[in-house]
């Protein structure tokens, strides 16, 4: 039965394994900080991209996970929703390509992450294992910082308060904990837990874990795991910011969960690639999930979710369109249309006013900039290519 939990049948794997991976990770990764600190500084320098004032200002950030040198490229945001290149910034690192992806390189959602508080931008690099750190100042970036991951193959990131987790995607699948301090990353000792996934899996772009991300009180850490198990893990987080020893394991048999998002109310809103539908849940302070409801899109790979109050956005790669939802009280969904885009439809961004959503597509590299209308209506007000983005992903819109 769909949103049923179950003892999970990996528990045994994760307690056994999560001391010896988490002494490892975390002597490593101690190490990097300072290792990577002054690289970072005089990259920076170098480049001229430390002269600004950090701060919010009207902005789209893009990642290209290209396989010869990650970029971050910036834009301007007019206040009429159009984009306007504002710099292009190299990571540090190295993107990845998992096997048997075309459009979606990672095959995950949130693999940028943003911090409005100390205005820091977060990146993978999954061809390097490691994780960069940006200062945003408006809509220019200055790197700070590149660490390891803690794992194999970066994917996705999630962010909050100070509080950093980052999802690890081959050899099982790991999350590892972080601290945000003087605006760099600190391994939190005793935080990597493994995830138990079956390594061996194939194709890997359906057998690796989708998306990390915290609740809205931020007391549990949720993961999909895709095919490789068809589960939602739901870790509690303790006070000093380490997760319980093994997750609430909730089975979404044939679902392949891919990518979340939270409502107002607090449901999950997950894409199930599976159904090609999208679905939401309740979430309990124990980890359990009940299934609300689940509306199919009709279009095909239906993989990535972006919430905006009670509007929901689902891209389909397969079909390269956005799907709007109106979600009710209760978390009962609505399908209210589907609007085209470029090939290759993948992650999304709204922006804070909930005026404009930025959609990542692929196939291209291209980015397709859309105001949101009543319903959620979408209409397309233009868009830009990405240079060395094809199959990338990763986009945030503070």
């Amino acid at each position: 039965m769909r949103g049923q939990s179950r003892p999970g049948t990996r528990t045994a794997r994760f307690r056994g394994a999560a001391l010896a991976a988490t002494a490892a990770a975390a002597t490593a990764l101690a190490g990097a900080v300072l290792a990577t600190a002054g690289t970072a500084a005089a990259s920076a320098a170098a480049t001229g991209q430390h002269q600004f004032v950090p701060g919010a200002a009207r902005a789209v950030f893009v990642q290209t996970d290209n396989l010869a040198g990650n970029q971050v490229v910036a834009y301007h945001r007019a206040a009429d929703g159009t984009l306007t290149p504002a710099g292009t910034y190299a990571t540090g690192g190295l993107g990845g390509q998992l096997s048997g992806s075309v459009v979606d390189h990672l095959a995950s959602q949130g693999s940028l992450g943003y911090d409005p508080g100390p205005g820091l931008l977060f990146a993978v690099n999954a061809g390097s294992d490691t994780v960069s750190v940006f200062a945003a100042g408006g809509d220019r970036l200055a790197l700070r910082q590149v660490i390891g991951s803690g794992g194999v193959f970066p994917v996705s990131v999630a962010v909050r308060g100070g509080l950093v987790y980052v999802l690890n995607a081959l050899d099982g699948g790991t999350v590892q904990g972080f601290r945000v301090a003087f605006g760099r990353l600190v391994p939190i000792p005793g935080s990597a837990r493994p995830l138990g996934l079956n390594p061996a899996a194939s194709p890997q772009f359906t057998n690796t874990p989708g998306q990390v991300a915290f609740s809205p009180l931020g007391t549990q850490l949720i993961v999909t795991t895709k095919a490789n198990g068809n589960d939602v893990d739901v870790f509690g987080v303790r006070p000093d910011g380490r997760l319980s020893p093994s997750p609430v394991v909730n089975a979404e048999p044939g679902a392949v969960p891919f990518a979340i998002a939270f409502d107002p109310a607090g449901h999950l809103v997950i894409a199930d690639a599976g159904p090609n539908a999208l679905s939401t849940f309740a979430l309990s302070p124990v980890g359990t999930l009940t299934a609300l409801d689940s509306v199919g899109t009709g279009q095909t790979a239906t993989c990535w979710v972006a919430s905006d109050g009670d509007l929901e956005f689902a891209s389909s790669a397969g079909s390269a369109t956005v799907s709007g939802y109106v979600e009710h009280a209760g978390g009962q969904l609505t399908l209210a249309g589907q609007t085209p885009t470029d090939p290759g439809t993948v992650d999304a961004a709204v922006t804070p006013s909930g005026r404009f959503v930025y959609v990542q597509t692929g196939g291209n590299g291209v980015v397709d900039e859309f105001a949101v209308g009543s319903g959620g209506s979408l209409t397309e007000i233009g868009h830009v290519t990405v240079a060395g983005a094809a199959g990338g992903e990763g986009i945030v819109a503070p």
